[in-house]
């Protein structure tokens, strides 16, 4: 058994408590830069948004895809690191943006893609929390990510911290009041999330040994964050997919109790999510649900905000959850075995 007795003492329960702090001061401190990146997005009329991005902050990309392309309405695709640093291909970015998204800014995979980009004519814009990292100087733009030193292995504000970002950089370019009211909302509300109580998730998960979770469009990310943490926090296994996959093979296992974590925000996803929920219940599954209500299910109680605004906070309400199930699962949160806080991806 591990050495701590109280989950509240670990580092990743200190450092995703300082979410609400560091979003505010992000917002503030990144204000005049990101009006004046859009403008320049504007001028540019971008082709295209390719994102690049590992771990955490890959799953922070995903969310930025889904804003892009429903807000500002251009296309938006994950480049995979391997393509410049391993095969290095040669490809035309002449007029796409190119936004690369880090914690550490220093795995090498990510300069080279980085790198490679500028080579192609790509205008590239670094979401990036050490400031003075390798990324942040062979960028174009720079918007950091302002969230201090982030000890724990398992990111968790400096995640929230990147979605907050993308949140903002598309509200400015695309002048979209609502997305910017959402932002300013956005501490106050994470606060808030973090109070909220998803103990039970806790007891019903202790002993599980495999877990879906899942989201659909700008929850999708969460999604997928909330699994990676399952895995590098619990030793649970658990796997990410859209609620619009699952019908596709996955529901097979969702029989004798298997266990489901289902994201919901509220906007044009809500209906399948509720139509997938309910099969879940009927065919046998353990479902635990945030965001929505169904008959038979586990509810999580949620923060209501702006859509866009919803997944960061059900994440934010997760990270507490899943920091206590870690302890309770007899692991260190904070000391995941085989990992470490910088990975150097070649």
């Amino acid at each position: 058994m591990i050495p701590i007795i109280n989950a509240e003492d670990t580092r990743m329960f200190a450092e995703a408590a300082e979410a609400p702090r560091a979003v505010a001061a992000q917002r503030d401190a990144n204000h005049g830069q990101l009006q004046r990146i859009s403008r320049v997005l504007r001028e540019r009329q971008p082709r295209a948004v390719v994102t690049c991005a590992r771990g955490s902050s890959d799953r922070a990309a995903t969310f930025g895809r889904y804003l892009i392309e429903t807000r500002a309405g251009v296309f938006t695709s994950s480049l995979a690191p391997s393509v410049s640093s391993v095969y290095a291909a040669r490809r035309d970015l002449e007029g796409f943006v190119f936004l690369a998204i880090s914690q550490s800014g220093q795995s090498p995979d990510l300069l080279a893609s980085v790198e490679a980009a500028r080579g192609a004519g790509a205008f590239v814009i670094a979401l990036v929390n050490v400031e003075d990292s390798p990324l942040a100087r062979i960028a174009h733009e720079t918007l950091p990510l302002g969230v201090g030193p982030e000890t724990s292995v398992a990111a968790t504000k400096s995640y929230v911290a990147s979605l907050a970002a993308l949140l903002h950089l598309v509200g400015e370019w695309t002048e979209d009041p609502t997305l910017l009211q959402a932002l300013a909302a956005a501490p106050d509300l994470l606060a808030e999330a973090w109070t909220l109580d998803w103990s039970p998730a806790v007891e019903t998960l202790q002993d599980a040994t495999n877990l879906y979770v899942i989201g659909r469009g700008l929850g999708l990310s969460v999604a997928q964050e909330a699994a990676l943490k399952f895995k590098e926090t619990c030793g649970l296994h658990a796997e990410a997919f859209s609620a619009a996959e699952v019908r596709h093979g996955p529901m097979a296992l969702l029989r004798g109790g298997f266990p489901a974590l289902l994201l919901s925000q509220r906007d044009e996803t809500r209906a399948s999510i509720d139509s997938l929920a309910a099969d879940i219940v009927a065919y046998g599954g353990t479902l635990l649900l945030a965001g929505t209500r169904a008959p038979g299910a586990l509810a999580l109680p949620t923060v209501p905000a702006h859509p866009s605004l919803e997944p960061m906070l059900m994440i934010q309400s997760f990270y507490r959850m899943v920091n206590a199930l870690a302890v309770a699962r007899g692991h260190d949160p904070d000391r995941p075995p085989h990992l470490r806080k910088v990975t150097e991806t070649v």
